[in-house]
């Protein structure tokens, strides 16, 4: 008999969102942390610039707020982005009281060093160095090694949730776990809890340049589609501006920093061109920036563009940019004497599950928090270092609502183990292959930095065939991880077209040719897709 696994609360993601909240909750609740490969490979542990807050005297929350409203193009919600930037400077307090090493300014100065990235128009920007995701992950994993109460599960990726709605059960749609595929075991086992909470990241796997790791394929977005959860703002997808051109690099970032700190971008001849597309230049919110160098590099027929910081010294750049000086001289390039090649990669996920102010989703019981969200925070744009602050504080209200919640949750109950005796091992894996390298292709191709209806229709044609071919796929063979990702990714990407072809209009992250501007006939609304419901037959000894 399968073995249940029983915890007071199960976390799906083990970033900075998924290890604050299992830290808030240690103590009173026994949680289980689960991560698809290793506990800290995540976009987290690869983040490079910081954590945007309001640290300096001559700061204001007022301005932080505003910038961030100006960054999201009309989208934003106001009480949100106040809710979080007035929660700011706590969260860094956090960080730093659980072992997180800032950056301090140099020659002994005990005042933490703050930068300045692109939308922001102060220094707000606390960070460790260039590597600031990496010291906040391995921190926060060293604390919730550290407590007994925490189980982190490495190797372990969800195959879906199990609801009362997919049992047949009557009532309100409560989450009462998830099937989880032990990759090492080689088989699916079931976890019940309590409650349970997404901290998955985002989907930018689902395009073929991304600066983000392999594990973002949209695993918690598509979860909770399929449990009936309602998503936003899906079509709003951030390309970062500069990731190394290399064809080894695999789309290493470098940071906006660089650019903060007076990085310029250039075309191949050496040629400015920023100040021809927005009078802020280098330090214009992403979404102008990479739109100007995707249209520099069509125009020109190139490649790529360059960006150039060796204007500065060389004990500067080293100083403030050790990582990405190290990783670039490894492909051969030294940014203390020349610029570096770069072209834009996609980056964040600003649409997502919606969520209240703690973390609630459309399904009791159920919890979303970071990438995985859309909590009104970035609207259609997302702001520099805004995201790390989005999963920390998040993380923290949701812990202090699954802490009420606990008194009078029910306990876990005997649930229906996974059923593999109607599938086989399947001898077709280049399927899957396939398929993956299809998507990636036609989704970069069709519903990238620049749209059109025609590219939009085409790009639906072919996820439609792909989920056909994925169903069919999953529902006669056994699971494996490349698999559920690809399952995921097809669901994000269908998500991501339907949204995007609802908006007729330009607006922030969502550019179309069809209609170039925004649309002035109505006030600013996000794209909200519900979910049909859906009757499952095969529960209870279940493929969901």
């Amino acid at each position: 008999m399968q073995q249940q696994h029983d915890y007071d609360v199960l976390i799906i993601g083990s970033g900075a969102a998924g290890l604050r909240l299992a830290l808030e909750l240690a103590g009173q609740a026994r949680v289980a942390v689960l991560a698809k490969g290793s506990i800290t490979e995540g976009s987290t542990y690869y983040a490079q610039g910081g954590v945007s807050a309001v640290l300096d005297p001559n700061d204001s929350f007022d301005s932080h707020i505003q910038d961030t409203l100006s960054a999201g193009a009309g989208l934003c919600h106001p009480e949100v982005v106040r809710f979080t930037v007035e929660r700011a400077p706590a969260a860094i307090q956090w960080l730093i009281d659980h072992g997180v090493d800032f950056t301090r300014h140099p020659g002994g100065d005990s005042e933490y060093h703050l930068t300045r990235e692109g939308g922001h128009s102060h220094r707000r920007v606390i960070h460790a160095a260039d590597a600031t995701g990496r010291a906040i992950e391995t921190s926060l994993v060293d604390r919730a090694r550290e407590h007994p109460d925490i189980r982190l599960l490495e190797r372990h990726i969800a195959v879906d949730l199990l609801t009362t709605r997919k049992l047949g059960r009557g009532g309100a749609n409560r989450c009462l776990g998830a099937y989880v595929l032990n990759r090492d075991a080689q088989r699916v086992e079931l976890f019940a809890a309590r409650c349970v909470v997404l901290a998955t990241g985002g989907a930018s796997k689902v395009y073929r340049y991304t600066s983000n790791p392999d594990t973002a394929t949209g695993d918690g977005i598509a979860m909770a589609w399929r449990a009936g959860c309602r998503v936003a703002n899906m079509e709003f997808n951030q390309f970062h501006p500069t990731c190394l051109y290399h064809p080894h690099a695999k789309s290493f970032l470098i940071t906006e920093a660089v650019r903060g700190e007076g990085g310029r971008l250039l075309l191949p001849d050496g040629e400015p061109f920023m100040q021809h597309f927005d009078p802020r230049g280098e330090l214009a919110p992403r979404d102008i920036v990479a739109r100007a160098i995707d249209h520099e590099m069509k125009r020109l027929g190139v490649d790529h563009v360059l960006l150039d910081i060796s204007h500065k010294p060389a004990a500067f750049i080293r100083e403030h940019f050790p990582t990405v000086h190290a990783r670039c001289l490894e492909f051969g390039f030294d940014m203390t004497r020349e610029p570096l090649p770069v072209v834009p990669a996609a980056h964040y996920t600003c649409g997502g599950v919606m969520t209240d102010l703690d973390g609630h989703t459309d399904v009791e019981c159920l919890y979303a928090i970071g990438e995985t969200t859309h909590t009104g925070l970035h609207g259609a744009n997302r702001m520099a270092s805004n995201s790390l602050l989005e999963c920390l504080v998040f993380a923290q209200a949701a812990g202090e609502d699954i802490r009420r919640r606990l008194a009078t949750s029910a306990v876990p109950v005997a649930l229906p183990p996974w059923d593999e005796s109607r599938v086989t091992d399947s001898d077709e894996e280049v399927v899957v292959s396939h398929n993956w390298d299809e998507l990636r292709h036609f989704m970069w191709d069709y519903v990238g930095i620049v749209r059109t209806n025609k590219r939009l229709q085409r790009a639906r044609r072919r996820v439609e065939l792909l989920q056909r071919e994925i169903h069919e796929y999953y529902s006669n063979f056994r699971v494996t991880n490349d698999l559920l990702e690809l399952r995921n990714l097809v669901q994000v990407a269908e998500l991501i077209i339907r949204s995007a072809e609802a908006r007729k209009e330009s607006r922030g992250l969502h550019y179309t040719l069809d209609y170039p501007g925004a649309d002035s006939r109505q006030p600013p609304h996000d794209t909200v897709l519900t979910p049909e419901p859906q009757a499952d037959s095969r529960l209870a000894g279940v493929r969901l």
